[in-house]
């Protein structure tokens, strides 16, 4: 929210009730959030990705504008289905062959490829559109707690480094 010009919203001393504030791209400052995901569920977990994504948790929220944070999720493998969605819930896919439709269970998934359970999910409550696609590049899931972003995580350490 730092940096943000409002003085477009605002008439004299009072706001303006005629004018609608936008955010512009180029006044976004998205910020890097790390989520453990040991012993989470799933959906309930990708509504909160999703939002944080779009940026629907903020104050200065606009449909058309990417104005989301970065979401980076560890241990995707540890996630946890409500119910008996581990057995019984199956990801379908078409491979691009004729009759080549295939079909696998939770279980399987996690097994083989345990970040997709994420990905799928918290793409799937996105909307369907170019914005949301651009979004998605903006999640980070990994299998385990090793990740290639901590440069990212260390700014605040970093300026608090600078400023003794």
């Amino acid at each position: 929210m730092n940096n943000i010009n409002f003085n477009s919203f605002f008439k004299g001393n009072a706001m303006d009730m005629n004018r609608a504030f936008f955010l512009p791209k180029e006044q976004s400052k998205p910020k890097w959030i790390l989520i453990d995901a040991r012993g989470k569920v799933v959906g309930r977990l990708a509504t909160q990705i999703a939002k944080t994504l779009r940026g629907k948790d903020e104050t200065f929220f606009t449909p058309h504008t990417d104005s989301g944070d970065y979401v980076v999720i560890i241990n995707a493998k540890d996630v946890v289905f409500t119910g008996d969605k581990y057995e019984q819930k199956v990801y379908e896919f078409y491979t691009g062959y004729i009759g080549n439709k295939k079909f696998v269970t939770a279980k399987q998934m996690i097994a083989k490829h345990p970040e997709r359970v994420m990905e799928l999910a918290v793409k799937r409550m996105m909307p369907k559109n170019k914005l949301s696609r651009a979004l998605l590049g903006k999640l980070k899931v990994y299998a385990g707690s090793e990740h290639p972003h901590q440069a990212q995580f260390n700014t605040a350490a970093k300026l608090a480094a600078l400023a003794a």
